[in-house]
């Protein structure tokens, strides 16, 4: 097994986390044309959820395989059956054959996060942060553009282009890892059963997982209470905006996507803690511009920090457990993600709750109360 990791092979698989994942928010922008073509019928509108519920399985299912696979394998074989699921999205006759699609399209997304412990386990201990900072900068900016692309290209054309077109990218992805990749066996040996029966006992042996899941969580969720609720809010007076200019403020997010590798080398350098800390102060001082700067300005002064505040800390809180089991780091990130994964939907339902009962005063003050309690946990137990 390699025990470093070349710059050239570390941006292929920053490129590869981001197309991988881009395939899961592709059909959001694209949801009006493809209820057009299939009828306003309620499940046709299902179909953003059944992608968001298969990247869920995905996280819980297949993410752990990496510990007991070959990762190149594991990833090859995904690969190649979501080219297969694309190319059904694509053809799809009917909505009940999309959204089944599409389950499997966010199951098999799941590449990203294969990708993300195969960096760390490539790289040398003294540059883990730096590679999974590139690696995950490579992962954001799939997440931040995948919606303005798909987009563009489902309104020059229509739905199904992007998912030919998403079917020949995650074909010539598959040949590019294939050619790259190094082979890499796991250090242990298990069965799927226990693999996935020892989720429970990792999170319970592990103080520093929860830890860090608690605070991401509470990152992500105040991530999600915003983003949620923009698109809301901009349509309202005195803005009266469309979705499309909601989309562009993720033009805007693509700073966190700069300081994902500087975040990386000052873990590297500094120690996880500081730059956590950091970032969740971040988030707190982004919730207070969107609640005293109004307009445009604050929106976007306030987008800067919140995405720069989240990336900041995934990228130390993922140092901090990609050190701790080497041989589970796949499991491991199956948790950390999960506990994310949980927080963020947590916050878009408050989210709307609060828009719901008090306006943008309520998403502010959510926003507020959760960044606060994140930097409160953080600071308590890091006494500890």
């Amino acid at each position: 097994m390699p025990s470093q990791i070349s710059r050239r092979l570390t941006l292929i698989m920053a490129a590869a986390a981001g197309l991988s994942v881009a395939n899961i928010y592709y059909n959001q922008p694209m949801l009006g044309l493809i209820v057009r073509d299939f009828g306003d019928s309620g499940h046709v509108r299902l179909v953003p959820a059944a992608t968001q519920l298969g990247y869920a399985l995905g996280l819980l299912l297949l993410v752990p395989m990496g510990d007991a696979f070959d990762r190149r394998r594991l990833i090859l074989t995904q690969n190649i059956i979501l080219v297969i699921a694309l190319a059904v999205a694509a053809a799809a006759p009917s909505a009940a054959v999309l959204l089944v699609a599409s389950v499997v399209i966010g199951a098999l997304s799941t590449i990203a996060q294969q990708i993300v412990p195969l960096a760390a386990d490539l790289a040398p201990a003294d540059r883990r942060g730096q590679v999974v900072g590139t690696v995950m900068s490579g992962l954001l900016t799939g997440i931040l553009l995948a919606r303005t692309i798909s987009g563009s290209i489902g309104a020059w054309f229509d739905w199904r282009a992007m998912f030919w077109a998403g079917t020949l990218i995650a074909a010539l992805m598959a040949v590019m890892l294939a050619i790259t990749l190094p082979r890499h066996p796991p250090a242990q040996r298990h069965a799927y059963a226990s693999l996935l029966l020892s989720l429970g006992e990792l999170t319970r042996s592990q103080p520093r997982l929860r830890r860090a899941m608690m605070t991401q969580g509470a990152q992500f969720a105040c991530f999600s209470i915003f983003w949620t609720t923009l698109a809301l809010l901009l349509q309202e007076p005195p803005f009266l905006l469309g979705s499309a200019v909601a989309g562009l403020f993720g033009i805007v997010g693509l700073t966190g996507v700069i300081v994902a590798p500087m975040a990386g080398r000052q873990s590297d350098k500094r120690g996880p803690q500081g730059i956590i800390g950091f970032g969740l102060l971040l988030v707190l001082a982004a919730f207070i511009v969107f609640a005293v700067v109004p307009g445009l300005a604050g929106l976007t002064v306030g987008v800067i920090l919140l995405d720069t505040g989240v990336t900041m800390s995934m990228i130390a809180n993922q140092s901090v457990i990609f050190s701790l089991v080497p041989a589970a780091r796949n499991r491991i990130n199956t948790i950390y993600m999960t506990g994310m994964f949980l927080a963020g939907a947590a916050g878009s339902a408050a989210s709307g709750a609060a828009w719901s009962n008090f306006g943008w005063p309520g998403v502010t003050g959510l926003g507020l109360a959760v960044s606060l309690a994140g930097l409160a946990f953080h600071l308590t137990r890091r006494k500890k």
